[in-house]
């Protein structure tokens, strides 16, 4: 098979096992990788005084990483800026929380031209090049500048918007006329398939053929649905694992037999979270004869820090748990368990298999994983049961 290579905005170790603290994409990728083989390439989540293009590798068998370093400002206009502050929120249906500046589209532009310089020595003719996520869209046009005719595919994560809210970002035809530039482009459910080739044909003028074939101009490539999955037997047997079982009956312990109730997400806005806590007070304050039988444990690991929409809701959550458990609590009691920080896969797992209900509830989610590791970590002799939210 040819060789495959995986570029992501950010990369994590080959090192860690299956308890290793790593998100679906991380979990999808390497399994992907450890398969074939290949490089993974991604920026390294350091900075650099002057970026020089240094590579970082690390080797595990016929599998590497390779990253790099980005400036300051790099990180402030690309990541923090552009892809988070501008195409994130648009994308999940807020435009009202997208920001738009000049520099931001800048820095994004010229993080993909570097990423290009970096990663095209890398590339071998025979390699299959697989581009990930929001933050590198016009990376495949990028490659294709500096002679890579390799074939070139492009999957995005996160939701597609419909065309009246893409239509808010400045030169967004450019940006989506950049993705013709790749061979594949795949997202993960139909309806961000049908807002895609909605905006193709009625701003792009481009025409929609059969076998998933789309044309702009005098490129035609291939858009289609591949959603993302979690690699099942690993997952349960992470779930058998000492380490899942410890933590499994530490839940036990603690909960003194009442019902434990599960949401595990990235601390975000698109995750829904200031709803749940209302939604789970909401419950509290009808079923009184439920308080003291249940309680919540939510794990939100901080991320973008540095994005003051992420500051307000880290703020917004902590209020909202504060009083909810000020409001319910009892002096053997308390209602909700506020965690911010991440734990590893196999301890996760312990955690589901110990929660009666799992929740599930963005706003708007590309994929959520945690749905499927919940449902993948139950005892199939007595398992929980998954809430879902249908924006999920």
């Amino acid at each position: 098979m040819s060789r495959l290579v995986v570029v992501s905005n950010r990369v994590q170790s080959l090192n860690q096992g299956p308890g290793g603290n790593q998100g679906g994409l991380a979990v999808a990728l390497i399994a992907a990788l450890r398969q074939r083989g290949g490089i993974w390439f991604g920026w390294s989540g350091e900075t650099t005084p002057v970026f020089t293009g240094e590579i970082h590798r690390e080797r595990e068998g016929d599998t590497e990483t390779a990253v790099v370093d980005l400036e300051p400002q790099d990180v402030d206009e690309y990541y923090n800026g552009f892809a988070n502050r501008t195409l994130w929120p648009l994308f999940h249906n807020r435009v009202d929380l997208s920001e738009f500046e000049r520099d931001f589209e800048g820095g994004y532009a010229r993080v993909n031209r570097r990423f290009a310089d970096t990663l095209a020595p890398l590339v071998e003719p025979d390699d299959l090049v697989w581009v990930h996520d929001y933050h590198l869209m016009p990376l495949g046009q990028e490659l294709r500048q500096r002679g890579i005719a390799n074939r070139i595919g492009f999957f995005l994560h996160i939701p597609w918007p419909p065309a009246d809210l893409l239509l808010s970002l400045p030169h967004t035809r450019a940006l989506i006329h950049a993705l013709f530039a790749y061979d594949l482009v795949a997202f993960q459910t139909q309806a961000w398939l049908d807002n895609f080739l909605h905006f193709v044909t009625s701003q792009l003028d481009g025409e929609v053929g059969e076998g998933h074939r789309v044309t702009v101009g005098d490129r035609t490539i291939c858009a289609t649905v591949a959603p993302i999955g979690i690699e099942t037997r690993e997952f349960e047997a992470a779930a058998a694992s000492d380490e899942a079982r410890f933590a499994r009956e530490r839940m036990y312990m603690s909960a003194t037999g009442r019902s434990l109730i599960v949401g595990v997400d990235r601390l975000d806005y698109s995750k829904g979270l200031p709803e749940r806590f209302n939604g789970y007070e909401r419950f509290l304050s009808r079923y009184p004869d439920m308080r003291g039988l249940v309680y919540m444990l939510q794990v939100a690991p901080p991320s973008r820090e540095k994005v003051d929409t992420y500051q307000a809701i880290r703020a917004e959550l902590d209020a909202l748990s504060g009083r909810i458990n000020g409001e319910y609590a009892d002096i053997d009691w308390v209602p909700i368990r506020y965690v911010n920080k991440g734990y590893a896969r196999a301890r996760l797992a312990g955690i589901f298999r110990a929660a009666r209900i799992g929740l599930v509830t963005p706003l708007r989610d590309g994929m959520n994983l945690v749905a499927k590791e919940y449902v993948a970590a139950q005892d199939p002799a007595d398992p929980g049961v998954l809430i879902l939210s249908r924006f999920a």
